[in-house]
């Protein structure tokens, strides 16, 4: 995994572990030389992350709209700034660039691009491995929801044990450096029509 994707708030939120497990990920993936891809914003729990990156002599690229860009809202010191139009075309880019995929708290926009990369990944559209980064279990209802769908035959057990949780970077990055994608076959079940 040498370039890593990673989701999370364009702003900072209330937990200061939030800002403190963003900061110790970002000097690790400088350590470990894995080159750190995000939504190149200069706001929230991204700008902390790319910063951490940046002054351990990391590698950052951010791949960010147009639009946003026009707002003000993009990192000017990231190694590599990438520009499209559509928020489409920029998780499309994050994913074509990034060997696995970390999600760290954010709102709405996190939510939606750990579906993205995980429903590929179910589909087989992938194989990467996909983690979430549980600080002070911020994700803690997310892996509840995921038992209930379970437990409704809406996922496949399989499939909800693609995503993984950890509270510890270092651990979740040694989960995600041995993870084997499964071999279900399908993803839903058979539909019998009864005469």
């Amino acid at each position: 995994m040498k370039n890593i994707a990673v989701f999370c708030g364009s702003n900072p939120g209330n937990d200061p572990e939030f800002k403190v497990k963003a900061e110790e990920l970002g000097r690790i993936f400088a350590a470990r030389n894995i080159r750190l891809v995000y939504g190149g914003g200069n706001v929230g729990l991204m700008k902390i992350i790319a910063n951490a990156v940046l002054e351990n002599k990391g590698t950052v690229t951010g791949v960010i709209t147009n639009h946003l860009a026009g707002k003000e809202l993009a990192h000017n010191k990231v190694n590599e700034m990438i520009r499209v139009e559509t928020m489409q075309q920029r998780k499309a880019k994050m994913t074509e660039l990034s060997d696995a995929f970390i999600a760290l708290p954010g709102g709405f926009g996190t939510l939606e691009e750990l579906f993205e990369v995980i429903t590929l990944n179910q589909l087989e559209l992938h194989k990467k491995p996909v983690g979430i980064l549980n600080v002070n279990g911020y994700y803690n209802h997310l892996k509840l929801l995921m038992e209930q769908m379970v437990k409704n035959k809406l996922l496949l057990e399989p499939h909800r044990n693609m995503m993984m949780f950890e509270e510890n970077p270092e651990k979740l990055l040694a989960r995600m450096q041995n993870y084997e994608a499964p071999n279900v076959g399908k993803w839903i079940e058979d539909i019998v029509e009864k005469s």
